[in-house]
């Protein structure tokens, strides 16, 4: 990999978890995305800059932190959601258009936790899901067209806030989950997704956060706070390979699906790039490291692929104005 261009954005990127979203429409160049306070930044799709502002949810006194941003891509449709810490905005992929918006529930007397909503993916086909902090996962049912958007199950298995949501982005073998959830704890949900949801697993934490999790081809990978990333099996929840990836917090993990390539973006200045693949005689989950950049100076907090096979990447860091991209 080398270093191309920047895209420069019209503020940095907050310090959030996967605060990058990349859209890779088949033969037009990558839109991106970045979170910053109140306000969604996107780039690129021939189309001009745009930013899209925190909806307050009928509350006029402030306007909520963002705190991510994620193109949805459904076979009959792509929708841009947005998370919040009132609720969870829809829109189409280029922003233009509000479809839907879900307000959370905020208790009459607030604890001293916040209320938020963070973690997002697309599942089953039809199904968009978003974490929260209570630990409850919201599953929409996406109609192929239109804005009858319905709230169709709440999943509530964590007892502490969703950090990220991932789905099956290869073929999982049978028996397998094809959605995996994490938590503030490090507890890892693997469901089995369709009419209703089915909770087949479950992976207890081990005092640390799990802050981002990737699931391809049957192997959950997952990145923690003290710079660990994990290969699970989905379906027996069985540790296969640990990594001392990095030397703090990883923020951001993403999986290119045609070539098993894991990215990894922390703390420490480092964007890594690794291989994940299954030895044929033994079925072992090997993984093997490829190839790694540092952006000196900068607290890594997005770091996506920009096409399936992973040749191109693009990074984000904590009061970086621009977006990197490899």
């Amino acid at each position: 990999y080398r270093r191309e261009r920047s895209l420069a954005l019209r503020s940095s990127s907050s310090a959030l978890y996967n605060n990058l979203a990349v859209l890779c429409p088949p033969g037009r160049p990558p839109a991106f995305g970045a979170v910053h306070g109140t306000t969604l930044s996107l780039l690129g799709n021939e189309g001009p800059p745009r930013q899209l502002q925190a909806r307050g949810g009928g509350s006029a006194l402030s306007t909520p932190l963002l705190t991510q941003a994620t193109w949805c891509e459904l076979p009959s449709r792509v929708l841009l959601v947005l998370t919040s810490q009132r609720g969870v905005q829809m829109y189409e992929s280029d922003g233009s258009t509000m479809v839907f918006w879900h307000a959370l529930d905020v208790p009459e007397h607030p604890a001293a936790h916040s209320v938020f909503a963070r973690g997002i993916a697309a599942a089953g086909g039809r199904f968009v899901c978003v974490g929260t902090s209570s630990g409850a996962v919201l599953v929409f049912d996406i109609p192929p067209k239109g804005t009858n958007v319905m709230l169709s199950e709440i999943l509530e298995q964590h007892r502490d806030p969703v950090t990220d949501i991932a789905a099956e982005q290869g073929q999982a073998p049978d028996g397998a989950g094809d959605l995996v959830t994490a938590d503030d704890s490090g507890t890892l949900c693997l469901w089995s997704t369709g009419e209703e949801f089915t909770l087949l697993g479950k992976i207890p934490g081990a005092g640390c956060t799990c802050s981002s999790v990737r699931l391809w081809n049957g192997i959950v990978a997952a990145g923690y706070g003290n710079g660990q990333i994990r290969l699970w099996e989905a379906g027996s929840g069985r540790l296969r390979a640990q990594v001392s990836a990095h030397a703090r917090w990883i923020y951001a993990l993403d999986l290119a699906p045609l070539t098993g390539k894991l990215l990894s973006g922390a703390e420490d200045s480092f964007v890594h790039v690794w291989k994940l693949s299954r030895n044929p005689d033994t079925d072992d989950i090997e993984i093997q490291h490829c190839h790694a950049e540092c952006v000196t100076d900068t607290q890594l907090c997005g770091a996506r692929f920009c096409d399936p096979a992973g040749d191109t990447f693009a990074v984000t860091g904590y009061d970086l104005s621009e977006i990197l991209c490899y």
